[in-house]
């Protein structure tokens, strides 16, 4: 095995376990937590949870191959990293260490208009083959000069985000200091204080910032200005007259983040779209939604010959990605467990991640008997 595999931490919940050891209260509590009362946050996984494979044993069958094609390029597994903001803040460096094993291990990297990264960084990283995910700006010029920005660094697709019109209501970011506008209180510094390592990697990278919107800042701004530049600056409401201008603009591919409904997933197909991510933002937006696997279940039917169809929020093993890719899915991503490995393992967290799925989705698959990751519908139990 390329990577040293840390036998310490098998599983998504064991580094969990260890990342919340090693982050602040209020860092994890970000990364963890849903909204409300984080009722879709549990829904998501528990109804992925409920798909089942049959497997068929006595027949000839080969080794399984991972590979996935997707836009026209070949990656080594059918998951990659979902775009999440504020990675820094997390855990010092995040973004950059997810991007360095993305490329590594030659998957899927999609970075958030709010991170920690720019997209000047992590195009390094990456070789330019990299996702950017766009929180939709309010004003045009400042769209055209971020998509100008994505295209020249060579970004393979635009993920245009859709499922955040209003920030959602999370009572522990609330109570954190964490909403918007930001706040560090006194109970935040104590728990920085708690935590050397996570404090001393934050001194040696620096304190996270918004870095791909750095440029377009005052310089100086408190912590409260910021949070009511940020408010100013990004548009969360989507329609068809605030995308044709993403559209016409971006000539490579473009996928539509957050779907959640059949109605959705028509409106993609019009606005020219190449694909969509069926996602409830990690059920951080929506308590009262439902979860990610069910409407998957209703737009595979009719618009996979349309879109590429992909996933997102609630994966958490190599057995659910099967079990997603089994519904019909065309790839996977995911967030929170990448940045529980990073929390875990530092440098080492994204890499231990990408094995350790491999390996569970490589057993299912052995397992049921299935060749290739785009027969597993073929194996669903309906």
């Amino acid at each position: 095995m390329a990577f040293p595999f840390n036998t310490e931490y098998p599983s998504i919940e064991s580094l969990r376990e260890r990342a919340q050891k090693r982050m602040p209260k209020f860092a994890f509590e970000y990364l963890d937590g849903g909204c409300n009362e984080n009722i879709n946050i549990k829904r998501n996984t528990d109804e992925i949870r409920q798909v089942q494979l049959k497997p068929t044993y006595l027949k000839n069958y080969g080794n399984a191959n991972l590979k996935t094609e997707l836009f026209g390029k070949t990656y080594s597994v059918p998951f990659g990293i979902s775009p999440v903001g504020l990675q820094g803040l997390m855990w010092p460096n995040a973004p950059e260490i997810l991007a360095k094993a993305a490329f590594k291990h030659n998957i899927p990297f999609v970075l958030s208009t709010v991170t920690t990264s720019s997209i000047e960084r992590i195009a390094e990283l990456t070789e330019g083959n990299y996702w950017f995910q766009l929180y939709n700006p309010a004003e045009d010029w400042l769209r055209k000069d971020i998509l100008s920005r994505a295209e020249e660094s060579g970004c393979d697709v635009l993920v245009v985000l859709c499922d955040v019109p209003t920030f959602g209501y999370r009572p522990k970011e609330i109570r954190n200091g964490l909403a918007m506008p930001p706040q560090m209180n006194m109970r935040n510094v104590f728990q920085v204080l708690g935590k050397p390592r996570w404090a001393m990697e934050t001194l040696k990278h620096g304190q996270p910032n918004f870095a791909t919107m750095e440029k377009y800042m005052e310089n100086g701004m408190s912590i409260k200005q910021l949070g009511k530049w940020m408010n100013a600056t990004f548009s969360g409401r989507l329609n068809a007259e605030k995308i044709k201008p993403i559209r016409d603009q971006w000539k490579g591919k473009l996928v539509l983040k957050g779907v959640a409904s059949e109605a959705d997933a028509e409106e993609a197909v019009k606005l020219g779209f190449d694909g969509i991510i069926v996602s409830n933002h990690g059920g951080r937006q929506l308590d009262a939604g439902e979860s990610t696997i069910k409407p998957l279940k209703e737009i595979v039917p009719k618009y996979k010959d349309k879109l590429t169809v992909m996933l997102d929020s609630g994966v958490r093993s190599g057995p659910d990605i099967a079990r997603v890719m089994s519904c019909g899915a065309d790839f996977t991503f995911m967030g929170r467990s990448f940045m529980y490995g990073v929390g875990a393992l530092g440098e080492k967290g994204g890499d231990q991640v990408i094995e350790m799925l491999k390996m569970q989705l490589q057993q299912v698959m052995e397992q049921v008997c299935c060749e290739n990751v785009k027969d597993l519908p073929n194996y669903l139990v309906k």
